[in-house]
Parts: C-alpha cells; structure tokens; sequence
C-alpha cells in the first residue's frame, strides 16, 4: 500500500470561550512576618486591614544622598505579624477547599524573597498548621462518609479518571494487599510522622456543610518540583537498592542515588496542562495525605544561604485532585458512567524566593539554582505584564508562557477559568527594602489582571436524596424483620427453620404395638397435608416469581423505552447545544470581524481624511506656486525688455562717447601739430629774415577745424528709443530751473561733510533751507523739497559738482519719502587748459554749449526716473 506523503499537523481548535465569561480579578493578599530581633530596623507598617506603607532606611537615603518618599500599597486583606494559621486559612484557602468540592479548579501560590516566611505560610509547623494541611484536613472532614472504595477511581494517565466495577475494584486491592504483604523493616513501619502528628487541634477543624450527598468521592495528590526549569516527581519511588549497588561490566560501580528522571509537561483534550507520568497517590485520610506529603518534602531540595538557614531551591506544588460521581438511580452503587464524573483540582503552590547573589554569597550550584530562580520569577512577572497589557488595553500580544514551565504549568488558570490567589509574604527588615519594593510592584501589577469566574458543572438528572432514601429503606427493611421476631441480619438456616415450623406438626411416630394400623395412617396423613402445603406454596412462590418477573420485565421493557427516549432526547438535545454553540462561536467571530472591520474602516477613514488634507494643502501650494511662477515669469519679460532697451541706450551712449574722445584726441593731436608747425614757421621766418634782410610774410596756415557735430546729431536721431518702464516721462525744466530753488518753499540742503569748498563766484544759496549733513526723519518732515549737493571728478581732472534735486512726501506708512525730479551740474574749468572750451569764437562754440545744456536735464531727466529715497518712521 502506498504511503500517503507527509502533511502538517492540523491544528486543535482551542478551548471556547463564551463572550459574555465574568472575569474577577486575582486575589492578592500581604502577611508580614515578625522581625528575627527587635534590634533590626523596620521598613513596613501596616497602615489598616487593606494598606501598608514601607519606608526608606537610613542607610539607603545616605547612600544615594536623596530622601525617598513613603510608598503605600492596597491589597485586599493585609495580615499582620499577630495572625494565626486559622484566621489566614479561613480568610484565603477556605473559599478554594469549598469550590473544590462544588468542581471548581484553583490555584494558590506564595510570593516574596527569600526568608519572608512563605514555606510556613504554605506548610506550618507542628501545632500551627500552615494553608495545606488544613485543606487537607477541612476536605476529608466534609467528604469522609461519601468517599469511594479504594481504586473505584483509577487515573487514566491523561488527566482524567475512570471508574471501575466493584469487582475489578475488589481484584486490585486484593492484589495491591498482596504486594505489600512482603515483609519490611521495622524502620519503614507506616507510622505517623511526629512533626505532622499535631498539625492542627480538633478545635479548629473546618468542615463545608454544602456537600452532594448522592455522590462518591476520591481523593488523590500528587507532589512536584521544578528545579533549575526541569520537573521531578517526589512522590515516585527511587527504582535502586541502597544496599548493593549494580556493577558494570569491570569493576566500575553505578552509582546508587542517580538523579531522577525529569518530567514533561502536556495538554490533555480539554486544553488543561499536566505533567506526564505523574505519580497520583490515591489517600482516605488525613494522615495519609500528610505521610505521603511528607514523603515527598524530604526529597524536596533545600540549601543553607547566608540569608535563609533552610532555603528552598526550587518551586513546589502540591496537586489535590478530587474525583466525584453520582450514585445511581437505587443510590446504592455508583453511576458507570464516564462522562459523569467531574475532577476538580487544587494547586498549592510555594515559589522559591527571589535572592541577590551579592547577599547570599552563593557559588557554584547554589549559584546556578538562583540565577533559574529568578529567571523563572522574571518569566511570572512577564507574563503577568502581558495578561493586564492585553486586558486593559485590548491588545492581542502572545503571552510567553512556554519560557518556563512554572508559568506553562499555570497556564490554563490564566487563560481558562479558575479563582486564582496569591498570599505576598514580606520581611519588614531594612535589608530587603529594595527587594520588597519589587515585590511589591508586581502584586501592585498582578491585582489588575482578571481571571474568568469558574462555573457551576451540569449535574445528572437523576433525582436528590437517592442515598438518604437508600438508607431509609435498609432502615426500614431492619425493623420489619425485627417485629417479626427474627434478627435483621439472620441467615438462611435461621429463615428455612422458621418456615418449617409454620407447617403442620407431626404426630408421635412411636409404634408400640405391631398390630397399631392408627399411627401410621395418620403420619401418611399428616405429610401428605404437609406435602399439598408445600405444593400450594410452590406453586404460589412461582407464581408470585412469574408476576414479578413478568412486572420486572415490564418495567425493564419500560425502562429500556425510557432511556431509549431519554438517550434519543438526549442526543437531540446535545445536537442543539452543538448547533447552538456553532451559533455562538459563529456570532462570536462575525463580532470580532465586525469590530475589527469597523476598526480598520475608521483607521481607513482617518487615513482618507489626512490624504483629503494633504492634498488640499498641496493644491494651494500648487496653485501659488502657479501664480507665484506666472509673476516670476512677467517680471522676467518686463525685465528682459528693460535690460534690452538699457543695453541698447548704453551701446549707443558708448558708440557716441567714443567717437566723440577719439575727435577730441585727434583735434587735440591736431593742435599740438599745429602749435609745432607755427613754431617751427616762425623759426623758419627768423631765420629767413635774419638771412634775407626783409621778405615779406609767408601766409599762416590754418588751425585745423574741430569735426561738425551734424554726424552726432544724425545719429542721436538714427538711435533707437530705449524702453523704459514708466508709461510717462518726467518733464525736461527749461534752462531758469535755478529758480525753484530760489522760491518760497522749504528746502532740506543735503551736504554731506566729505564735499569741498570751491570758492566760486556762482553759490547755491537757497532761502528758507535747513542745513543737513545726514537727513533725518525730522527735517524731512518739516520741508517739501530736497537738495542733494554731489561732488565728483570729470573726465578732464575738474571738480563737477551736482545738485540733485527732489519733492518730499509722505507715505502710506505714516514715513516720508524723496522722489528725484531734477540734477543741476555746476562746474569749474580752467581757461589755460587745452579744450574744447579755449575755441569759444569758432563757429561750433555756441552749438557745443547748446549741446552741453540740452544733454544735461535729459540725463538728469532719465536719471530720476523711478527713484524714490525713503525714510521709515
């Protein structure tokens, strides 16, 4: 047959959870142990019945030279240092004992460093019984008429249990009896242990008085530790003889105390966590419970640190199992039915106490259990964080429970159901200030986390009060048998011999005579009467036998259609709770799908809403970018055709200014030509004349003419209008503009310090002036015209002064503001000198001077176009 290929493992559906669970929080309650002497320096105070306030020592404030404030930390119930056994067992355990008993699952655990007492609080000590011989005692002493027989109850090794018949029950212990037959030494003699012998006083024995009578009851424990993250079972039986050890095949010795073998841990079909191959001891008593505890807690591993002189070095927990089934229909035997047994269980747990290797001075192994320690107490804590992460805020992140086997051990009290507990036990010594601060921290943490509140398990329909009714008919059964005047408890013989004499007596069989025809006819007589007697009951003990056979088998034949109508009732009713529950788990995740599709509907919606902003801001940005181009773009054009103008203008500026120096330099080097030609022509005539005697004069040449202007002029007019970027320009003042200056309006004269004084004849005097060096907001605001007196050097080496002339006016702003309107040029220049000037008489004088002021007030002109000097306020 062909091997179909490897798949993966389906996964198995996890255990379901109905949406509308109530959750209750995790009861977390404190107990502070007395100090170990009154010399020692407390840090805690127990404020009231709920709170307690710890307090920095003195040595701790010095150290980090600061002061710490006084912290205060709730719980739900605080025992101080004067609480007995009994108050903390009824306040804190007695409530999970109850509900252990009503199926419900539980879980206790003890929290706090090392030497704070929690291994007392679990345990006790002789005549103060700690939290777990107390439940112990309190169960047995509420179900101790109702238990079961020995091995009725049988672990099925998968954290279930099965029941057995009578019979087979009756077989195993008749075979465990002979197994224990064996004779043993006097020291292993079953006795009770004298440090358990007087844990709690009959004075203060509990008892629940809500307890099912129509049900047995077993009870089983099972003892573990973990140690350094493996699991050891305490109550499993060392498989090695201490006597005689095994030899290897040389003369190597094994060893006779090989550790155990470690456990491992699994999940049974209903998603509960159990330690595999567990051993479950099956106890009828309370003694017995405490030898087998006992057993267990000398193997328990303990170490001597510097902080604790008996330290555990390992977790341990205590399983109690309790195993209920109803009776039958009679009430008298036990109902075999599988499904109808309901186990409940108890963990108590006592946690190995966080430690700081700098106090303890451990090393080596003790080195490595409390770095294991605190590691697995690191895990708790992490777990614990991510419980209440998820809780309060609804998160679903991955609680990391598997990273230790104490926190996967608990897994399913966490996430399942169950009322879980913690007692917080705290050392007021100022040593373990820092240490009781974290510890108080994550029972702070811990009091936030919800467990789901455990629920009541279906019970069977059979009717209540079966076993009370059983008892009252054996009762009743006894005292008919007694007024009849026989024992109750009288056998067959005692019954048949009774019959006997109901019968007939015999009359006397003595034959004297041999001839006496009389006694034997009347014995014939007497047993065949006897004999139609015993025909009559015969036949009437049949015939009662037939009917109530013939009712029995009515009533089984109407039994049977019962529990066939009930079992088809039954099943109907479980394929409705199966199409009910698809219907719950189905509306269970339309909600979840619905509630994470309105999640991620909203998240799309705001994400939509950013985008809708996003691109609103980016299209105004677009769009002033736009407009912002377009201006950038016009201003481009309209300085492009400015620029083209102003370079047009320059060139022909240029052109003209080089023409015009080139005719300068040439009609200068013609005059000096000239004056060397007259010199030499004079020299020429002296010597002549000196030579000759007298001649008559030679004709004198020419000066060389200064070039027309007319070019110039024609090209002023070829020249093509340069753009400029006022629609109109300023007027051109005629030739007697001087006399603005000599009106009556008010002038700001601008004369900066650097200028000179000329000493000309022709002054700018201007009336009515205020004399400035710097103009200021205040005297601009006094005048309406403004003069700007302008010194530089000209092309020939001459001093050129110019007046710049404006109108002053206010701005918008509240300021004032100078516009530019006219330039007049006053100018001094040598008549020695070699220019233009020197040749005043010639024709082109008067054209030339007509040309100098022409030029003028239109450079001055396009020179104050646009210009504005203004003065902010």
């Amino acid at each position: 047959m062909q091997r179909p290929g490897k798949g993966k493992t389906p996964r198995r559906p996890g255990p379901k959870k109905a949406s509308n669970t109530e959750r209750d929080p995790v009861g977390v309650y404190c107990r502070i142990r007395p100090l170990g002497s009154e010399d020692e320096e407390c840090c805690v105070e127990m404020i009231s019945s709920t709170t307690i306030q710890l307090h920095a020592p003195d040595g701790l404030k010095a150290n980090r030279n600061g002061e710490y404030k006084e912290t205060q930390y709730s719980f739900k119930k605080v025992f101080g240092i004067n609480t007995t056994q009994l108050e903390l067992f009824e306040d804190v355990a007695k409530p999970l004992v109850e509900d252990l008993i009503h199926c419900k699952n539980g879980l206790l655990f003890t929290y706090g460093v090392t030497g704070s007492g929690k291994t007392f609080t679990m345990t006790g000590s002789p005549g103060e019984g700690g939290l777990l011989p107390r439940s112990l005692d309190m169960i047995f002493n509420s179900i101790g008429p109702f238990q079961a027989k020995r091995f009725v109850f049988k672990p099925d090794d998968k954290n279930g249990m099965e029941i057995q018949s009578q019979v087979d029950a009756l077989l195993e212990r008749q075979k465990r009896d002979s197994q224990q037959a064996v004779p043993k030494t006097p020291s292993s003699r079953q006795k009770p242990d004298p440090e358990f012998a007087d844990m709690i006083s009959p004075d203060e024995a509990c008892k629940s008085e809500n307890v099912d009578e129509d049900g047995c009851y077993g009870v089983f424990v099972s003892y573990i530790e973990i140690y350094n993250n493996y699991i050891y079972d305490l109550l499993e039986d060392a498989p090695y003889d201490p006597i005689r050890p095994k030899w290897l095949g040389g003369s190597t010795p094994v060893r006779s105390n090989e550790p155990p073998q470690s456990k491992i841990l699994r999940e049974d079909q209903n998603h509960n966590m159990y330690v595999a191959g567990c051993t479950e001891v099956e106890v009828k008593s309370t003694e017995e419970a405490f030898e087998v505890f006992w057993k267990g807690q000398k193997k328990r591993r303990i170490a001597n640190t510097q902080l604790n002189r008996e330290s555990s070095r390992s977790h341990s927990v205590f399983t109690i199992k309790l195993a209920q089934a109803p009776l039958d229909a009679d009430g008298d035997h036990i109902l075999q039915d599988k499904n109808q047994v309901n186990v409940s269980q108890l963990c108590l747990v006592d946690l190995a106490g966080s430690e700081r290797t700098n106090r303890t001075r451990a090393e080596g192994s003790r080195l490595r259990e409390a770095g294991n320690i605190n590691q697995s107490l690191m895990t708790l804590r992490t777990c614990i964080e991510v419980l209440r992460e998820n809780q309060m805020c609804g998160t679903n992140k991955m609680v990391p429970y598997r990273d230790s086997k104490v926190t996967h051990l608990f897994k399913n009290y966490f996430d399942g159901e169950g009322k879980v507990r913690m007692i917080v036990c705290v050392n007021p010594n100022a040593d373990d200030y820092e240490e009781t601060v974290l510890v108080m921290r994550f029972a702070e943490m811990t009091q936030e986390v919800e467990v789901a509140r455990p629920v009541d398990r279906p019970i069977c329909g059979l009717a209540p009060g079966r076993r009370h009714r059983n008892q009252a008919f054996r009762d009743e059964l006894s005292r008919r048998l007694e007024e009849r005047g026989g024992p109750s408890n009288a056998d067959d013989r005692v019954l048949m011999t009774q019959l006997i004499e109901s019968l007939p007596d015999l009359p006397t069989c003595e034959l004297v005579d041999p001839a006496d025809d009389q006694t034997l006819p009347r014995m014939i007589e007497v047993l065949e009467r006897r004999h139609q007697i015993r025909q009559m009951m015969t036949e009437q003990f049949n015939k009662t036998a037939n009917t109530v056979k013939s009712m029995l088998q009515q009533f089984d034949s109407q039994l049977s259609a019962k529990d066939y109508f009930l079992h088809d009732q039954q099943s109907k009713l479980n394929e409705k709770d199966k199409v009910i529950l698809s219907q719950k788990t189905e509306i269970e995740r339309l909600e979840k799908k619905s509630k994470t599709l309105e999640y991620k509907i909203d998240i799309l919606q705001k994400t939509t809403d950013m985008y809708e902003q996003d691109k609103r801001a980016l299209q105004q940005e677009l769009q002033t970018r736009e407009h912002r181009l377009q201006s950038e773009l016009s201003e481009r054009k309209r300085m492009e055709q400015r620029m083209q103008g102003a370079v047009t203008d320059t060139r022909l500026k240029w052109e003209k200014e080089c023409e015009r120096r080139v005719n300068a330099k040439q009609l200068e080097m013609q005059n000096k030509l000239w004056v060397k030609d007259e010199k030499l022509k004079q020299l020429k005539a002296i010597v002549t004349e000196s030579s000759s005697g007298g001649s008559a004069p030679t004709e004198r040449p020419e000066k060389p003419e200064r070039p027309s202007r007319e070019r110039d002029r024609n090209i002023q007019q070829k020249r093509s209008p340069s753009p400029s970027p006022l629609p109109k320009a300023l007027p051109v003042h005629p030739k007697h503009r001087r006399s603005h200056s000599a009106g009556g309006e008010k002038w700001v004269d601008h004369k900066p310090p650097s200028n000179l004084e000329l000493d000309t004849v022709m002054q700018p005097i201007i009336p009515n002036a205020i004399k400035v060096s710097t103009p200021s907001e205040k005297a601009l605001s006094k005048c309406h015209k403004y003069v700007l007196r302008h010194q530089e050097l000209a092309s020939d080496g001459e001093i050129e002064t110019k007046l710049i002339k404006g109108d002053v006016f206010k701005t918008r702003s509240g300021g004032q503001a100078v516009q530019f309107t006219d330039i007049e040029t006053l100018k001094q220049v040598c008549p020695l000198a070699p220019s233009r000037k020197r040749r005043s008489g010639s024709a082109e004088g008067p054209a030339e001077g007509e040309d100098i002021e022409n030029r003028a007030p239109a450079a001055s002109t396009n020179s104050s176009h646009g210009y504005q000097k203004r003065r902010k306020p």
